[in-house]
C-alpha cells in the first residue's frame, strides 16, 4: 500500500494542502472543527509528515542540543550526572516531537567560544540547555547569546546574562545538611569545599556555615579543607582533617566523589564509619548507594532539573512572552548508613 501524502489528507478532509500544513504545525487559528477533521484523515491514512520539510516550512529545526562539560577530561571520570540530565531532557523532548543533540566540550580550552558558535551556525537549533560549570562562564554565556539562539542555563550560580535558568535550592539543603548532623550531636562537623569554578559547590560551602549557625555551633577555619571535586582531592582533604590534634566527628563534602575519597581514607587508618566518623556528600551519584556504607547525601535533581530546562524552551518556542524564569527545583536529603549519632 503506498504512503499516503499530504495532498490524500486534504482530499480526504476536504480542505486544502496549507490548512493540513497548519494543522500538523500546530499553528494557531485553525477552527476547532477544521482541525479535527484533519486530525481524523491523519488517523484513517496512518499519515506521516515529512520531519525535514516540516522544520524547513515552518522555519524550525525541531532539535535543542543539550552542552556539558566533558567528563572524560578528569583524571577519574563520572558521568552519571549526565546521563541524569540527558534523561530528563530527552523527556521533555519526546511530549513536544523535539529531537536531542547532546555536545560535550571542554570549558577550558581557549577556543570553546569559537567550537560552540560553529555548531550552533551548523545544525541551527531551537534552542540550547547549558549545563554547569559552563553555565558559570562568562565568555561561553555570552557566545550563545550572540547567535540569538534561546537558552537555558541550568545551575548557572550567579546570573551570568540575561538567559532563562533552571536551579535548586543548593545552600538551603546544605544547611539542611549541617543541621542533620549536628542534630546527631555532632559539634566539630568539618567540611571539604570543591573547585572554585563550580559556582553551586560555592553555595553548598554558604549552606554549611548557615547550618552551624542555625545550630549554634561556631564556624572553625581548621575545620574547612579545600578540594577539587576528585576522589584524590577527597582523600587528601581527608588525611589533613583526621591528623588534626582534635579531629572532627564528621565530615561534610561539597560532592560525592570526595566523599567517597574521606570513606578511602577512613578504611585504611581503620576509622569506623559511622561509629567514630560520620561522613555525608552531595549530589547522589550511583557510587553513593555502591560504596559501603552506603553514603548519605544529598540528592540533586538532574534529571528534573533538565527535563524543566528543556520545558522552559518549549514554553518560549510556543509562546510570545517570556516563561518565569528561575524555576527553582528542590533537592533533598538522602540519609543512608554513613552518619550516625557523636560518640
Amino acid at each position: 500500500m503506498p504512503k499516503a501524502t499530504i495532498d490524500d489528507v486534504a482530499k480526504l478532509a476536504g480542505v486544502s494542502i496549507k490548512t493540513v500544513s497548519r494543522v500538523v504545525n500546530r499553528e494557531p487559528n485553525v477552527r476547532e472543527q477544521t482541525r479535527e477533521k484533519v486530525e481524523n484523515a491523519i488517523a484513517r491514512l496512518n499519515y506521516r509528515p515529512n520531519k525535514a520539510a516540516q522544520n524547513l516550512a515552518s522555519h524550525h529545526s525541531h532539535l535543542f542540543v543539550l552542552i556539558y562539560d566533558d567528563p572524560s577530561a578528569y583524571e577519574i571520570p563520572s558521568a552519571g550526572f549526565i546521563i541524569r540530565m540527558q534523561g530528563g531532557a530527552l523527556r521533555a523532548c519526546r511530549t513536544a516531537n523535539y529531537e536531542l543533540l547532546i555536545h560535550p566540550c571542554r570549558y577550558r580550552n581557549k577556543d570553546v567560544t569559537a567550537e560552540l558558535q560553529t555548531l550552533i551556525e551548523q545544525v541551527r537549533p531551537d534552542g540550547i540547555v547549558l549545563a554547569a560549570p559552563l553555565s558559570n562562564v562568562p565568555r561561553v554565556v555570552e557566545a550563545i547569546e550572540a547567535t540569538g539562539t534561546p537558552l537555558v542555563r541550568v545551575s548557572p550560580g550567579k546570573a551570568n546574562g540575561n538567559s532563562l535558568y533552571v536551579a535548586t535550592n543548593d545552600r538551603e539543603a546544605s544547611a539542611e545538611m549541617t543541621r542533620y548532623l549536628a542534630s546527631l550531636g555532632h559539634e566539630r562537623i568539618a567540611f571539604i569545599k570543591g573547585h572554585p569554578g563550580h559556582k553551586a559547590v560555592g553555595n553548598r560551602f554558604r549552606g554549611y556555615l548557615d547550618g552551624l549557625e542555625q545550630s549554634g555551633l561556631e564556624a572553625c577555619d581548621e575545620l574547612v579543607a579545600k578540594g577539587d571535586n576528585s576522589i584524590r582531592s577527597g582523600e587528601a582533604a581527608a588525611v589533613e582533617l583526621l591528623e588534626k590534634d582534635v579531629p572532627p566527628t564528621a565530615i561534610f563534602a561539597a560532592n560525592d566523589d570526595m566523599a567517597a575519597g574521606v570513606l578511602r581514607v577512613t578504611d585504611r587508618l581503620g576509622i569506623k564509619v559511622p561509629e567514630q566518623l560520620s561522613v555525608a556528600g552531595c549530589d547522589d551519584i550511583a557510587l553513593a548507594q555502591q560504596i559501603y556504607p552506603a553514603l548519605t547525601t544529598i540528592n540533586q535533581p538532574l534529571a528534573q532539573m533538565a527535563e524543566a530546562a528543556v520545558l522552559l524552551l518549549i514554553e518560549s518556542q510556543r509562546n510570545q512572552q517570556e516563561p518565569e524564569s528561575p524555576v527553582i527545583v528542590p533537592s533533598t536529603l538522602m540519609i543512608r548508613g554513613s552518619t550516625g549519632p557523636a560518640n
